[in-house]
């Protein structure tokens, strides 16, 4: 077999300039892993600037070798071919990061603002067109201009998740119109998917409902999904309290607080292992019963989703919106678990998901069988350095960064940039690489991963090489995820950045896709960077519901951040300055009033002495 590539091909290579444009037209560009690439350019290859969602294509074929200088990132797409003197590599397209050495336009104080704006938009135009807002007319799945299509199932979690992101986008960017599509969802989850049982005094929310024109509504108890199916999976009644749990940090709607507390009963009370630590990842729909053979092969089984999500989907934000310490607990129980069962040094780099119900890895269970998701690393990562900033232990921070510092050699792409699915959580003999499960291509969450993970790290250690991380993985997502023609961001993209549009990828609404990712990426992008890393202050918004919040008190910490790092600088109440709050708690003293009234909180980051 000939072992010499002997044909053309296209490709992407992300790097840095090491050696500026000579007479030829060839730069040299270093890949993330150190190798060199000669780059050779010519009047048929574009250049532009990286841009946002709905801002104008940045043309800089004028000052294309002008920028091309050592220390500048960036990413050309072109030709390899074989020569007899060697290869060669001619660029076709160039894209700059930054108009000079050292800047990335994504560390714009209201870079990730603008783009939540922008996504916000495009989902409450897909979903209600520019009328009032009406959950009759949501649908799961929508095309990738935002079409609607023939589905009638309604999702629980995907009205969830869209909840999560205008409650997101009323913080960050103050429009009512949001917030007001966040509150609309809340009241259609409770009114169609909630069931509140008052015999056991637990909360849990159907599947989705099946809605029609001229017929019922129809109720789907169980999972519809085929790997759940039949079964109530936990992760589903977890990434239900996503979005309510988000709005009621804005509001402080007791209801919602209500739900919250009688799901997480439904939690302890029938999936949590009492005996034996964490939480069990399915129950059956009759008896409430985790090990019983009906849901097999999900029976008696713990995971990922089931012990951990519990803190990104709803946990942290129900402890930044109450600082109730019972919650606090819960999320020390949970990172404690993570610590002591996830990790498996000697075996393979990639954490354990899956365990039989005495914490034994389950490495044969359908289609992950010793297989890692890359992006549930990185997220362990991200939130146990969330979670050390509110009870810092050892394990926690240790781990954290045995995770990131190993990652990007077995997880991220590090000559195009960007990070992969699902790969091998072993190597074969000889293997040079972890090999794909399925394929390279590239999913818009797990980039969310790296980019919160490492801008986290970066931002508490002062890690340059955290940091250098995070610039990678937000310039590959700006630079490749963002849909400049139809708005929001594609699924996937295949591993060169181009857009993977088959199947139900090519969705921007589906059982895995509504607005969630997106917009907790642009949230906390904004956050960590222009707290942590940049040093800039942050505008938050809220709109509490008269005398929501017990005692009066509005919590505005925007994440786990560490003790001390940021402080109010200002608040203003119904457009007017106002003094009434503690700035070094966190805490807004609201007026008494019945009217409902906006509030804005200036944070800024602490100088260090």
């Amino acid at each position: 077999m000939a072992s010499d590539v002997g044909f053309r091909f296209s490709d992407l290579i992300a790097g840095r300039v090491t050696t500026p444009l000579d007479a030829k037209g060839t730069f040299g560009l270093t890949t993330a892993d150190g190798r060199e690439f000669d780059v050779t350019v010519d009047d048929t290859t574009s250049a532009e600037v990286l841009r946002n969602l709905e801002h104008p294509y940045l043309d800089a074929a004028d000052h294309r070798d002008d920028m091309i200088r050592p220390g500048q990132d960036l990413f050309a797409y072109g030709v390899h071919a074989p020569q007899d003197r060697g290869w060669e590599f001619d660029a076709k397209r160039l894209v700059f990061v930054g108009r000079r050495p050292g800047e990335y336009r994504f560390e714009e104080p209201d870079w990730w603002i603008h783009q939540l704006d922008r996504i916000a938009a495009f989902y409450r135009r897909a979903q209600f067109g520019s009328g009032p807002v009406d959950y009759r007319d949501y649908r799961t799945v929508l095309r990738l201009d935002g079409r609607k299509t023939s589905s009638h199932v309604q999702e629980t979690d995907t009205i969830s998740r869209l909840v999560y992101g205008m409650a997101s986008a009323y913080m960050l960017t103050g429009k009512d119109g949001y917030l007001d599509v966040a509150e609309r969802g809340v009241d259609y989850l409770r009114e169609h998917m909630r069931f509140a049982d008052p015999m056991h005094d637990v909360t849990y929310w159907y599947h989705g409902i099946e809605v029609q024109e001229d017929r019922p509504e129809k109720k789907l108890f169980t999972s519809e999904f085929s790997d759940d199916y039949d079964a109530i999976p936990m992760y589903e009644q977890i990434y239900a309290l996503a979005g309510p749990t988000q709005t009621y940090r804005v509001n402080g709607d007791p209801a919602i607080l209500r739900d919250a507390e009688g799901t997480i009963r439904l939690f302890e009370n029938h999936f949590r292992d009492t005996k034996g630590g964490g939480y069990f990842s399915h129950i059956d729909p009759i008896f409430m019963d985790p090990r019983h053979p009906s849901i097999a092969p999900n029976d008696a089984r713990k995971n990922w989703n089931s012990v951990g999500d519990h803190a990104p989907a709803y946990l942290i934000n129900l402890y930044l919106a109450t600082g109730r310490e019972e919650y606090a607990d819960f999320l020390e129980r949970t990172f404690d678990t993570i610590a002591e069962h996830f990790p498996e040094d000697d075996y393979s780099p990639f954490v354990q998901e899956r365990f039989n119900e005495d914490w034994s890895p389950d490495r044969g269970h359908t289609w992950q069988q010793d297989r890692a998701v890359v992006g549930h690393n990185l997220k362990i990562a991200w939130n146990l350095m969330r979670m050390n900033s509110l009870r810092a232990k050892k394990d926690y921070r240790e781990l954290a960064e045995r995770i990131a510092r190993r990652m990007p050699e077995v997880g991220s792409d590090q000559q195009r940039g960007g990070w992969y699915d699902v790969v091998e959580r072993t190597k074969l003999a000889g293997d040079r690489w972890y090999r794909f499960a399925w394929h390279d291509r590239k999913a818009w969450w797990q980039q969310e991963q790296a980019i919160l993970a490492y801008l986290i790290l970066a931002g508490v250690t002062g890690d340059r090489e955290f940091l250098q991380e995070a610039r990678r993985a937000s310039a590959f997502y700006n630079a490749f995820f963002l849909d400049h023609d139809e708005g929001a961001v594609y699924f996937n993209v295949l591993a060169d950045g181009m857009p993977y549009l088959l199947g139900t990828e090519r969705f921007k609404g589906s059982h895995s896709m509504s607005m969630y990712h997106s917009s907790e990426l642009c949230y906390l992008a904004t956050v960590y960077t222009n707290l942590l890393v940049e040093k800039e202050p942050l505008n938050l918004w809220f709109k509490p519901m008269p005398g929501a919040f017990p005692d009066r008190t509005l919590r505005v910490a925007p994440d786990l951040l560490p003790q001390g790092s940021i402080r109010i600088e200002s608040v203003e109440v119904d457009g007017s300055p106002y003094h009434r709050f503690d700035a070094e708690e966190l805490q807004v003293d609201l007026p008494d009033t019945q009217d409902r009234l906006p509030v804005r909180v200036t944070l800024s980051p602490v100088s260090e002495k």
